[in-house]
Formats: C-alpha cells, sequence, structure tokens
C-alpha cells in the first residue's frame, strides 16, 4: 500500500515537474506565433495586391520599438468609423487582408492594422507587457491624425487580438467608442489547460477546480475575463460555435461577466463559425451585425449626413 502510494505521489510531482518544464520552454511559442509553418516573417502580400488605398505607418512604442502597421481607406475622403484591428496570434497582418477588404466594403470604415512587435516588419519580441504598449502607441496615432473622425474609432480583436483591445478599451474610455471581440478566450491561464489537459488541476483562472499552483509561471496571463468587466463602452461578442482552438464558453462566460455591469453589450453566435473563418461562414449575417452595432453605438453625426447630402446634390446639378 505504502509503495503504491508512493508511486502515485511520485507520478503526479512527475506530471507538476513536466508541466512546468513545457510552460517555461514552450509558453510563448503557443501564445504567439509571428511566423507560419513553411513560411516567411515578411509579408506575403501588401493592400496593393487586392488594390486597396493605403499608407504604411511606423510608429514607435513608448519603450523604443520599431512598429509596422497599414493604414487602409476605403476612399481618399472616407470620414465613416475607423477600425483599430487587432489580429489572432498565427502569421501577420497580411493574412488578413481579404477578410479587411470586404470589411471596407461592407462596414464603409477605415482599417488601421498593427504588426505587434516579434511580427511582420516590426521590431522586438512579442511579450503582454510590449504589446500593451504597442496597442497603445496604435491608438495614439489614430487619435492624432486630421483625416478621420477621431471620435468614431472602433477596437476589434479576433482571439489574442480580443485580449489585446480589451485592455487598451478599458485603459482609453475616452479614445475607443466602442470595442468587438470575435472567439476571444477567458485567459491565456485558462487556455493551457485546453492546450494541455493534464495541466487543468494545476493551472487556471476561470475553469480551474484545481490549486493553479503553476500559475505564477505564465509570462502573459491575458486575463480577458478580468478586464472586460471594467469596459464601459459598447461591446459586441462575436462567437464561432465550432471553434475549435477557444472553446466557445470562453466567450459565454466574457459576455456574462461584461453584461452584468454594462448595458451595452451584444452577444451573437454563429452555429458554422470556426476559429479562423467566422467572419466568413457568418456570411451576410455576420457583417449586418456588425453594421447594425456600428450604426446603433457609433452613428456618424447628423451634420456629416447633411453635409453629405449637400455634396451629392451639388455633383447631381
Amino acid at each position: 500500500m505504502v509503495s503504491y502510494v508512493s508511486a502515485l505521489l511520485y507520478g503526479v510531482g512527475g506530471l507538476v515537474v513536466a508541466g512546468m518544464a513545457l510552460l517555461v520552454a514552450f509558453q510563448e511559442r503557443l501564445v504567439y506565433v509571428p511566423v507560419l509553418p513553411g513560411l516567411t516573417k515578411s509579408y506575403p502580400i501588401t493592400p496593393a495586391r487586392l488594390r486597396l488605398t493605403y499608407e504604411d505607418v511606423w510608429l514607435l512604442s513608448s519603450d523604443g520599438v520599431r512598429l509596422h502597421a497599414w493604414f487602409i481607406k476605403l476612399l481618399p475622403q472616407c470620414r465613416g468609423p475607423t477600425i483599430l484591428f487587432f489580429q489572432e496570434n498565427a502569421g501577420n497582418i497580411a493574412h488578413r487582408l481579404e477578410m479587411v477588404r470586404i470589411m471596407l466594403q461592407r462596414l464603409q470604415c477605415n482599417v488601421f492594422m498593427l504588426s505587434y512587435r516579434g511580427y511582420g516588419a516590426s521590431d522586438g519580441y512579442p511579450s503582454q507587457h510590449g504589446i500593451t504598449k504597442d496597442a497603445q502607441a496604435a491608438l495614439d496615432h489614430l487619435v492624432s491624425r486630421t483625416d478621420i473622425d477621431t471620435s468614431r474609432i472602433v477596437v476589434f480583436g479576433r482571439s489574442l487580438g480580443g485580449a489585446v483591445g480589451a485592455v487598451l478599451t478599458k485603459n482609453n474610455p475616452d479614445k475607443v467608442a466602442a470595442l468587438i471581440l470575435e472567439n476571444t478566450f477567458t485567459s491565456i491561464l485558462d487556455m493551457a489547460s485546453v492546450l494541455l489537459p493534464f495541466l487543468k488541476w494545476f493551472i487556471g483562472k476561470s475553469s480551474s477546480k484545481g490549486p493553479r499552483i503553476l500559475n505564477f509561471l505564465v509570462r502573459s496571463p491575458w486575463s480577458t475575463i478580468d478586464v472586460v468587466g471594467q469596459i464601459k463602452q459598447p461591446i459586441l461578442f462575436l462567437s464561432g460555435l465550432q471553434d475549435e482552438m477557444v472553446p466557445p464558453s470562453h466567450m459565454q462566460m466574457l459576455y456574462a461577466k461584461a453584461a452584468a455591469r454594462n448595458r451595452q453589450c451584444v452577444f451573437v453566435d454563429f452555429p458554422t463559425g470556426m476559429h479562423m473563418d467566422t467572419w466568413l461562414a457568418g456570411g451576410d449575417h455576420y457583417w449586418r451585425t456588425i453594421q447594425q452595432f456600428l450604426e446603433q453605438h457609433v452613428p456618424e453625426k447628423r451634420e456629416e449626413n447633411e453635409a453629405s447630402r449637400n455634396e451629392n446634390i451639388s455633383a447631381i446639378r
């Protein structure tokens, strides 16, 4: 009996040690994937390939890291909402251009796409602390522009980008008009036990029932569940129910946490949406959902509507 108990304890101890080793060695590779397998870090295409009007933007994060971004406009004088888009963890902003092309057309908006540090043409190495600074640099740049309506800046984050966007939105209640979250996790702590199931008793946050003794090892916790309840701006939650990476229950928990304090929250799910293709699988319903959210919470100013009508009348004459 004693030998059996000892063997069991040794086995559990071995799992804990193995889990600690995996977390220390590979966690950054799981959270941040700037380069897709078989591809290079450089951009495979630019917006010009899709005939999009764009500007290369170079920024300095507050800690001196040089960042690259694309500012894409539907039209040179477009005064519609400006979407500050934060991507998933895998690949770079060029891999999202087809979705952004449709976004411009369907939402009549501008889109600012930031390459996190270590991604695309940006310098540095990714970390939660650093990417938070990068996001702030992107927002500050947009606020300083004179060619957009700075009162209509909307943050849109998918997966990891949702965690980034939630922090930025919470920290800037006077600069961000609204937030859109798509297929975002509650925290990296919870995702660790999803990716490595044998760790579920030793690491986690929202869904863990164990002692969570390995939480201290996670360098980029991205605890969106703690942030989302502090956001005062309108939030749209877009959830793909076939998400194979982030359990859809994470989005439900985020919505419940936010809606408990914020009456301007909307949750919409898409039955066939997977982690990366909800925008495609959702079809017209997906884009109409976002369009209606923007019309309700980030409306065009009345004087701009009148000016636009006057310009159209003058053009006809």
